[in-house]
């Protein structure tokens, strides 16, 4: 049964794809289905520099021109090998600005056999700001997505999007205009970036980072600090270490000499010396107070505003855990009774939590069985690596590595600072507080507990509940589960108690 009913998941989702034409990349992605937390199925990308020349000579490169086409003509093949049958196609500033851009977008559309959408730049900005929207929860700060040809800037407010604005400092275009010289290129991009009058409401607030290039030199700091968490959304860096790397990155006499440059794509090099420049002359003039690295750009964006009013009020972590749980765990269902099990444990006297705690701690344990089918010996392990690195949304570093580890310790153990909590990397633990670690230990030993009741099953649990007395933290079995006491549940229940400060007392009802 459990077999068929993930069929059946799986086929409720019809497979949307969108095809970026950039002015420096064209890429296809496409994703499982249109929902509040989208997932990758598939995703290309060809280099094809299609802007490189717009401002010097109006023209589309033909060579770019020809390499696009047959990328096109690929991704409709593999738009039909996967049954896609819708495809949203989008063209941005080089197809905006070049002569030849309808030209190439008639030839596009029969290559690719859908019509080809070519935005305005403020509808750039707008998908650009629906794409931060998507990946983060409650965005307040300054949206910027540097293209190959242009700089799309936006205001975002919570769903409120305010001033926008477009700028000709895409990293092509400003090799193009400034012919490759760096002295030039930062007075263009200074003279562009000071002629934006509403900047200095970025001040003290945050700015979301988005764009290939952008991405790489976030790559590339990782590379460079050691950076335990390979994982590029929500990657965040204090506004003065990101304009320091940036200047490094501008003055380098031999980019190709720097740590980390070979985890950026060859074709992609010769513009990062000017992406970081654009970055940190606008990190200059915004003085944000951090800069988050963004993977949900204008193709999210366009998903984005496809979505019902409704989806999109929906928590993008929450969404995605509660349809992971649905492929992955044995009943989702029992993930929802574990968080409401869960609360009686941060009621009264326990431990206090914030409703942004409170909210990691649901989302843990919507996805704490979803590593049940891994070998026993190592599912603590395999959840850490899942959770960690996945695709999540709506979060920030600090709080993945609370969830893996609160999934972590809902396998491994580790109630006390004992073998489980040892084994773990001391560079990932570093990530989080001493605050977080503690909670997420609790987290992990109240869903151990849980489980040595239910045995993963729904419908079980929230007959057995937590409630404090005194300084005793007591579980009640209903009559129907009093054989489920036994040696294993008490141990791991005093574990429990004892991360609590408690004393711990089972009472079986009679």
């Amino acid at each position: 049964m459990r077999e068929r009913r993930e069929l059946d998941r799986d086929g409720d989702l019809e497979p949307i794809a969108v095809v970026d034409i950039g002015s420096n990349s064209v890429r296809l992605v496409v994703y499982e289905g249109l929902v509040r937390s989208p997932t990758t199925t598939f995703n290309e990308k060809v280099l094809c520099g299609l802007g490189r020349q717009v401002a010097s000579t109006g023209f589309l490169g033909k060579e770019a021109v020809e390499r696009a086409l047959n990328a096109l003509r690929r991704f409709k093949a593999i738009t039909n090998l996967l049954g896609v049958k819708s495809i949203c196609a989008i063209a941005t500033a080089a197809c905006r600005d070049a002569k030849d851009g309808p030209d190439f977008i008639a030839r596009g559309e029969q290559a690719l056999g859908v019509s080809i959408q070519v935005l305005s730049g403020e509808r750039e900005a707008a998908l650009a700001a629906n794409g931060i929207l998507m990946g983060f929860r409650n965005p307040d700060g300054i949206a910027g997505d540097l293209g190959g040809g242009s700089l799309e800037l936006i205001d975002v407010g919570g769903e409120k999007l305010r001033e926008a604005v477009t700028l000709p400092l895409g990293g092509l275009r400003l090799i193009d205009v400034a012919g490759d010289r760096m002295d030039k290129a930062l007075d263009v991009a200074d003279a562009y970036i000071s002629k934006v009058p509403w900047l200095a409401s970025g001040r003290g607030r945050d700015f979301f980072a988005v764009g290939g290039t952008w991405r790489s030199i976030a790559r590339m700091h990782m590379e460079v600090s050691d950076y335990p968490l390979r994982v590029m959304h929500g990657y965040t860096l204090p506004t003065r270490e990101a304009i320091a790397f940036c200047e490094e990155i501008r003055r380098a006499k031999k980019i190709s000499a720097m740590k980390g440059i070979t985890d950026v794509a060859r074709p992609r090099r010769e513009v990062l010396p000017f992406g970081a420049l654009v970055l940190e002359r606008l990190l200059k003039q915004l003085q944000p107070a951090r800069v988050h690295f963004s993977v949900f750009g204008i193709r999210e964006g366009l998903l984005y505003g496809m979505l019902p009013a409704a989806e999109r009020r929906k928590d993008p972590l929450l969404s995605f855990c509660q349809e992971y749980a649905q492929l992955r765990s044995r009943s989702a269902e029992h993930g929802a009774e574990l968080a409401k099990w869960t609360d009686a444990l941060f009621d009264g006297p326990g431990p206090k939590e914030s409703p942004d705690e409170k909210r990691l701690r649901h989302a843990a344990c919507l996805i704490s069985d979803i590593s049940w089918r891994s070998h026993p010996d190592y599912r603590g392990e395999q959840s850490l690596i899942l959770i960690a690195h996945g695709a999540l949304a709506g979060v920030d570093h600090q709080d993945r590595v609370f969830l893996a580890l609160s999934v972590y310790f809902r396998h491994a153990g580790g109630g006390g600072e004992g073998e489980a909590g040892d084994r773990l990397p001391d560079r990932l633990k570093s990530l989080i507080s001493k605050r977080q670690y503690k909670r997420a230990r609790i987290v992990g030993a109240a869903i151990r507990t849980a489980h040595m009741i239910s045995i993963g099953q729904s419908g079980i649990i929230d007959e057995a509940p937590l409630s404090y007395e005194g300084n005793r933290l007591v579980l009640t079995l209903p009559p129907a589960y009093a054989a489920l006491d036994g040696e294993r549940l008490r141990r791991r229940f005093g574990a429990l108690a004892e991360l609590v400060d408690c004393q711990p007392e089972l009472r079986v009802k009679r």
